[in-house]
């Protein structure tokens, strides 16, 4: 396998605007939260309270590929690949809920601490002019899968790819009082992008393997498990 490399995509690093505070649960009076339930219920609903305690269960980091292209073949020497990835998968950060209503964005800044993705506490978050991780954001768009360019350097059969780091988990929302919001949320924490060769071994990467059974021959080297 040629190589892979992993960097921090539009829901990583990157400051943005947050939409919901995130140092209290409640939003507007009477209005739901559509980023939390998914829906534009415009009926009242009854607002989780600000100190709450997020718990977390089944979270799951899993790679998933989002683009591959056919295969290209290039002479001694190698070159640049020219071939445009096609899109396979699509991440949607999401945030489904059923309770008193929690913000998406406190939701998944929870997600973020609970896996390492952001190490900042919600006090200091506050308290830098609204601005927090992308990771937060449930509008972030997916990544552009045909934003860069590859050069392997040799003669070969090759499939450029591309992917994300999907994260998903379960969570639960208490409050002193006793009343709990329950739900699931996913989001992805990093944009990866590779080559593979068709006539070399992949190795363990999930994702390389997934790409070269959409587009390598069949019974070719990169196709089989490591």
């Amino acid at each position: 396998m040629r190589g892979i490399t992993r960097r921090t995509g539009a829901a990583g690093l990157a400051a943005v605007a947050l939409l919901a505070g995130l140092t209290a649960c409640t939003g507007d009076k009477g209005k739901r939260d559509s980023r939390s339930s998914g829906k534009g219920d415009k009926a009242a609903v009854v607002n989780a309270c600000a100190d709450g305690t997020f718990t977390w269960s089944g979270v799951k980091k899993t790679d998933r590929l989002t683009g591959v292209s056919e295969v290209e073949s290039l002479g001694k020497g190698g070159g640049k690949l020219t071939k445009k990835l096609e899109r396979v998968y699509t991440p949607r950060p999401s945030v489904k809920a059923t309770g008193p209503a929690v913000s998406s964005a406190e939701v998944l800044f929870s997600l973020g601490k609970k896996i390492g993705e952001i190490e900042t506490d919600a006090r200091t978050l506050a308290a830098a002019d609204g601005e927090t991780w992308s990771f937060t954001d449930v509008h972030v768009k997916a990544p552009d899968i045909n934003d860069g360019s590859t050069e392997p350097d040799g003669a070969g059969h090759f499939v450029h790819f591309a992917g994300v780091r999907e994260v998903t988990g379960d969570f639960s929302y208490a409050c002193p009082g006793g009343r709990t919001t329950t739900g699931h949320a996913r989001t992805w924490q990093v944009d990866i992008t590779g080559v593979l060769a068709c006539d070399e071994s992949v190795g363990d990467s999930d994702l390389a393997v997934q790409a070269a059974r959409r587009s390598c021959e069949e019974g070719s080297p990169a196709t089989r498990d490591a």
